[in-house]
């Protein structure tokens, strides 16, 4: 019998497991004709293409968010001088926590950004507002220094104590806080001989001293007590250099309530009229 396959002359069906190409229905030839509900082939041109159309989206996106984050949650600072040393150096980098006192009050010890309204002229303001946009945006990743005025210092006191010091030694509603020089174990740099005080803090204000004590300007001297509005953050964690990464912790204190500080100020004062040495029967806590 005839095999009709080859009576037509058309090749004979492959069904082994080698076969070829299934039939698709048109040619693999680049060059061929294809039929118009062919897929097309990707255009890498067209990808490039549609990636630079959504650059500038992308953009803008990551713009929004950096702002909103410096805005509400977090922000760089940069450290522009010497007066929390040996604690912060210059040039170093800190992170401040923006929310933390939405949800608590500030605590004695902690290590705060706050502003002064009045220690930047207007006049030395930057005019234009895009510049004054950018450089703001700029201050908050910690890439330059801030345009307005911010402070970075310790809250020593909170509102109602009363603070003073003696001989380099603080005393706070009578009773010498567990402060030390670095060589003592301890965060200042060396203590400031100057007495100051005593002074009460007003409701709804905070006292602020620098680590540095002999060479900080804080609310001893020129700043005065900080109002509770004026507080940016509590700064949480050294980011740069790469050397100083590390945590801001808070130091304990432990001090009587303010209604016994006068009694107990006067108690500490009374070995001194009689010639004693100061603060006898008051030592540092370790």
């Amino acid at each position: 019998m005839t095999d009709p396959a080859r009576a037509s002359g058309a090749a004979p069906a492959d069904h082994g497991v080698g076969s070829a190409e299934p039939n698709t229905g048109w040619s693999t030839d680049p060059e061929a004709p294809r039929p118009p509900d062919a897929p097309r082939p990707a255009d890498d041109r067209s990808t490039g293409r549609s990636f630079f159309a959504e650059l500038p989206f992308l953009v803008l996106v990551a713009f929004v968010l950096a702002l909103l984050l410096k805005t509400f949650v977090v922000q760089a600072f940069f450290i522009p001088s010497s007066s929390m040393e040996p604690t912060l150096l210059i040039g170093d980098r800190v992170l401040v926590n923006k929310l933390v006192y939405e949800i608590r009050e500030p605590r004695r010890g902690e290590i705060i950004v706050f502003t002064q309204e009045d220690a930047v002229p207007a006049e030395q303001l930057e005019p234009n507002p895009i510049r004054r946009f950018l450089g703001s945006l700029a201050s908050g990743l910690g890439l330059a220094q801030p345009a307005e005025k911010d402070f970075i210092k310790r809250i020593i006191g909170l509102p109602g104590d009363t603070i003073e010091m003696r001989e380099g030694v603080v005393l706070i509603n009578g009773e010498a806080i567990p402060e030390a020089p670095t060589a003592e174990g301890g965060y200042l740099s060396t203590r400031d001989l100057n007495d100051f005080g005593p002074v009460t803090v007003d409701a709804g204000h905070y006292f602020m001293m620098g680590d540095n004590r002999p060479n900080s300007a804080d609310s001893r001297f020129g700043l005065g007590q900080i109002p509770a509005d004026n507080i940016v953050g509590r700064a949480f964690v050294v980011i740069w250099p790469l050397s100083q990464l590390g945590g801001l912790p808070i130091p304990g204190y432990d001090v009587p309530a303010p209604a016994a500080a006068e009694a107990v100020r006067q108690a500490a004062d009374s070995p001194r009229r009689s010639g004693a040495p100061a603060f006898a029967g008051l030592p540092l806590r370790p």
